[in-house]
C-alpha cells in the first residue's frame, strides 16, 4: 500500500500567535511540505483545486511544477482538478508540462469537485454539472491517446484534426477519477477503465464497499483487466506523537473548516462528538499516533478488497506549519514501514 499527502493550501491561522499567515509565506511553506514528503519516502503529494477565499490552490498546476523543481521521486497528483469548469485541452496542456518538468512524475486526478464556485466563475451552468464531466473526460481521454484530434461536443468548439501539445514524458499521462458516493460515478469510471480515487469525508469507511464492489464490476463486464481497475482513498488524516497530540493540532481547524461549510448549507455545525467517532475505529478519520493511523489503513483497505493508495488530507486553517511538517514525517518515518 502507498501512502501520500493531499493538501487543499488552506489559508491558516497560526494557532499560537493568532496571526494570518501571510499568502506568500503560506505557499513557501507548502512547498517546504512537499519537499520534505519527498525526503521521507512518501508515495505522492496532491495538491486540489478551489476558487473560494480560504484557499490558495485555484492553479494546481502551478503549484505542482514549482514542487517538481523541489523534489526527485514522490509523484506530484492533482487532487483533484476540476474538469466539469475546465477546458481539457489546456488541463493536458499544463499537467503534461508539469510531467516534462518532472521526469514523467505526474498523475492527473479529475473530479467535478464539491464546491460551486468555479461554474459561475468560468460562465457555466451548475445545471449541466454531470454532463460536463462526462464530455469533458471524453475529450481528455482522447488527448490522452492521440496528439492530433478529432471530437465534437456539446459544451466545447470542436476540434478537426488539431495537435495538442506538449506530450508528456510518460508514455501514458495517468488519469484517475475522483469520486464521491454516488453509484453513477463509480459505474462510469469501470467502464472506462480507469483507476478510482474515492473521497471519504465522514460515515465510516466500509459503507463504500458495495459501490468499490459496483466499480470492480462494471470494469470487468466491460473488459477491463483486474489490474486495471485500481482503487486509491481520500480521507481527513494527521499523525501526532500520541492520539491526544494529534487530535489537539488537527481538530481546531477541522471544527472551523466545517462549521463555515455547515453554516453554508444549511446543515448543524459539527460537534467534538462527530469528530472523535470519526477518528474511531470505525471511522473514516486517519488522526492518532502513528500505530493507530497504520492500523486504521490496513483494516480500511481490508474492508475494501484492497486499496492501492491511502492519500491524507492534512491541511486546514488552525494547523500550523511545523505540525505539519512533524505529521509528514512521522507518516513518511514511521507509518509507511508498518503498511508497505
Amino acid at each position: 500500500m502507498y501512502l501520500g499527502v493531499d493538501s487543499f493550501a488552506a489559508a491558516v491561522t497560526d494557532p499560537a500567535s493568532g496571526a494570518v499567515v501571510e499568502s506568500a509565506e503560506r505557499m513557501a511553506d507548502l512547498l517546504e511540505e512537499i519537499a520534505l514528503a519527498d525526503e521521507v519516502g512518501l508515495h505522492s503529494f496532491g495538491i486540489g483545486e478551489h476558487h473560494r477565499a480560504e484557499y490558495y490552490d485555484s492553479a494546481p498546476a502551478v503549484i505542482l511544477g514549482a514542487a517538481a523543481a523541489r523534489t526527485s521521486r514522490i509523484r506530484l497528483r492533482s487532487a483533484v482538478a476540476v474538469l466539469s469548469a475546465a477546458d481539457p485541452v489546456r488541463v493536458f496542456q499544463e499537467f503534461a508540462t508539469v510531467d516534462l518538468l518532472s521526469g514523467g512524475r505526474v498523475e492527473l486526478v479529475v473530479g467535478r469537485g464539491s464546491f460551486t464556485e468555479a461554474f459561475p466563475l468560468f460562465g457555466l451552468a451548475f445545471s449541466d454539472y454531470d454532463d460536463l464531466f462526462s464530455e469533458k473526460l471524453d475529450l481528455l481521454l482522447r488527448i490522452r491517446e492521440s496528439t492530433e484530434v478529432t471530437w465534437s461536443g456539446r459544451h466545447r468548439p470542436a476540434l478537426t484534426g488539431q495537435g495538442v501539445y506538449p506530450r508528456p514524458a510518460q508514455e501514458v499521462l495517468p488519469v484517475w477519477v475522483g469520486v464521491g458516493g454516488t453509484p453513477e460515478s463509480f459505474v462510469r469510471a469501470g467502464a472506462l477503465g480507469l483507476p478510482l480515487m474515492v473521497a471519504i469525508i465522514g460515515g465510516e469507511p466500509r459503507q463504500f464497499a458495495q459501490l468499490i464492489d459496483l466499480y470492480r464490476r462494471a470494469g470487468r463486464e466491460a473488459g477491463h483487466p483486474p489490474e486495471a481497475l485500481r482503487v486509491g482513498l481520500h480521507c481527513f488524516g494527521f499523525v501526532g506523537d500520541d492520539v491526544e497530540k494529534a487530535t489537539a493540532a488537527f481538530y481546531p481547524g477541522w471544527s472551523e473548516m466545517f462549521t463555515r461549510v455547515s453554516r453554508e448549507r444549511g446543515f448543524p455545525p459539527p460537534t467534538r462528538r462527530q469528530f472523535d467517532t470519526a477518528r474511531g475505529p470505525d471511522g473514516a478519520f486517519f488522526v492518532g499516533d502513528p500505530e493507530t493511523v497504520a492500523a486504521k489503513c490496513l483494516r480500511v483497505s481490508e474492508q475494501l478488497g484492497g486499496v492501492e493508495r491511502i492519500n491524507l488530507q492534512m491541511t486546514n486553517p488552525r494547523l500550523s506549519h511545523d505540525d505539519l511538517l512533524h505529521s509528514i514525517e512521522l507518516l513518511g518515518t514511521k507509518v509507511v514501514p508498518l503498511v508497505a
